[in-house]
């Protein structure tokens, strides 16, 4: 061997790298679970049999699994008579392997310290096969699906970092203890909300909040103040009830909306805000009692006209990471991107409502999306119905909530003018359809709730008095 092919030789052998594992700790897992009644209750919700690097390992710990599902004793007699049903006790070394690696456990009462170990290692090992797959991904250089490369890229990614048993399934007997538990909860607190409040009392209770993994659309025709509810309730949330607050806003600058929820928080003129016309002290000391309570508030706007779907899933992965996250608002659908360039918007929508309800899903939070109605909602005349969604039967599909702006007063005179705003609930996948009546003050750019649902209860005394309690 050459002088040159020997420095290669020994190159490669430097090159050669182990992937990350602890043979001793696996044994001493199984040994553990072995010696200790109690062991695998310790230890099966922290590994799988996947989690072990070697083949035999994976086999013997599988086998452990099949006599605890049957509440057989897990010693070294059960364990061979199993392996050899399986006829895999000559694969794993037979009697004497398991006899060693009982011989091998320094003590039985650390196998969940043992068993952290090994399920660190399958992490590690997890992160370079995602490394490996998302490098074969860049090597594809397919231009035209930059951003599909990029979202599946994170989503390996971070499938291994916020997941590492990464589980499939459950098991409906698993699942049943909490929903039982979550049921007494609310029996025992009657009223308490099943998910986010909307700071909309009868909303509320019509819907029980937003719910987790839940699309929510908000459709109406434009200035119908679909921004402003999705705004009043993204600011109650975070301020009222201190939730993570994230909203998209393709059409509207941060800036806008900031004034926006400043308007409504300190019930000051929207338009004496923008144009800095404020005349009284009380006008001063309710705004800087608003930014104080906004500055508190875990609200994050994302601004960027045009965004796409991909961006928005990468962003808001990211944030429920760093910061956590209870809701997201889109401002709105039809303005999104899709990577794929459709011949027709309804395709377009097709794909952008789809990836909306899977983000839900995803992340398990609430997405509230703003859409736009069709001009067949005006030529018709009446109320708005689940037909003059724009652009897509899919939205209606897809939605787990779909929700109606109306309001009578639009065109009319101003003396003729109530200013209420009919929330109609057409579709309500896990619960009732019907009607809520909110109050909308034109001068702060704010939905307010009404005490009576009734129009011809209403009153102007009873708008004060609404405003005064606001």
């Amino acid at each position: 061997m050459t002088l040159m092919n020997k420095n290669q030789h020994a190159n490669n052998r430097s090159n050669l790298r182990i992937p990350p594992q602890s043979i001793s700790s696996e044994q001493a897992v199984l040994g553990s679970i072995m010696l200790r009644k109690d062991g695998m209750h310790e230890v099966e919700d922290m590994i799988t049999p996947d989690s072990f690097y070697v083949e035999k390992h994976k086999m013997i710990f599988q086998a452990m699994l099949d006599l605890s599902s049957k509440n057989e004793p897990i010693d070294m007699l059960s364990l061979s008579t199993k392996l050899g049903e399986q006829k895999l006790i000559e694969l794993i070394g037979g009697n004497k392997y398991l006899a060693e690696i009982v011989n091998l456990v320094p003590s039985s009462t650390n196998v969940k310290h043992y068993a952290d170990i090994v399920q660190k290692k399958y992490v590690l090992r997890s992160l370079i096969e995602a490394a490996d797959y998302v490098s074969e991904l860049a090597f594809e250089e397919g231009d035209d699906h930059m951003d599909d490369i990029l979202d599946m890229a994170e989503k390996k990614m971070f499938s291994v970092v916020s997941s590492p048993k990464n589980q499939k399934f459950i098991s409906l007997k698993d699942a049943l203890p909490e929903a039982f538990e979550r049921l007494e909860k609310l029996h025992e607190h009657k009223g308490l909300l099943r998910g986010l409040a909307t700071g909309f009392r009868d909303l509320d209770t019509m819907l029980s909040g937003l719910q987790k993994s839940d699309l929510i659309i908000l459709a109406a025709r434009p200035s119908m103040g679909k921004t402003t509810l999705a705004l009043d309730i993204a600011r109650m949330s975070a301020t009222t009830h201190e939730k993570s607050v994230l909203v998209f806003s393709l059409e509207m600058s941060s800036q806008q909306l900031v004034d926006r929820m400043l308007s409504a928080e300190s019930r000051v003129n929207a338009w004496n805000l923008r144009t800095g016309s404020l005349s009284s002290d009380r006008d001063f000391s309710q705004i800087r009692d608003s930014l104080d309570k906004l500055a508190k508030a875990k609200i994050f706007i994302d601004d960027q006209p045009g965004n796409s779907i991909v961006k928005m899933k990468a962003l808001s992965r990211r944030l429920k990471a760093e910061k956590g996250l209870d809701l997201i608002v889109v401002d709105y659908l039809q303005l999104m991107t899709t990577n794929k360039n459709y011949d027709s918007m309804v395709n377009q929508v097709t794909e952008i409502s789809r990836s909306l309800k899977s983000l839900a899903k995803e992340l398990d939070v609430p997405v509230l999306a703003l859409s736009q109605l069709s001009r067949a909602v005006e030529s018709r005349g009446g109320k708005p119905r689940l037909s003059d969604l724009r652009d897509s039967g899919s939205i209606e599909q897809d939605a787990d909530v779909v929700m109606f702006i109306h309001r009578e007063d639009k065109g009319k005179d101003e003396s003729e003018k109530t200013n209420i705003a009919e929330i109609l609930i057409e579709k309500h996948r896990n619960g009732p359809t019907g009607k809520v009546e909110l109050y909308f003050d034109e001068k702060t750019t704010t939905f307010l709730s009404l005490e009576k649902s009734t129009l011809s209860e209403f009153s102007p005394a009873k708008v004060n008095k609404d405003l005064n309690d606001f």
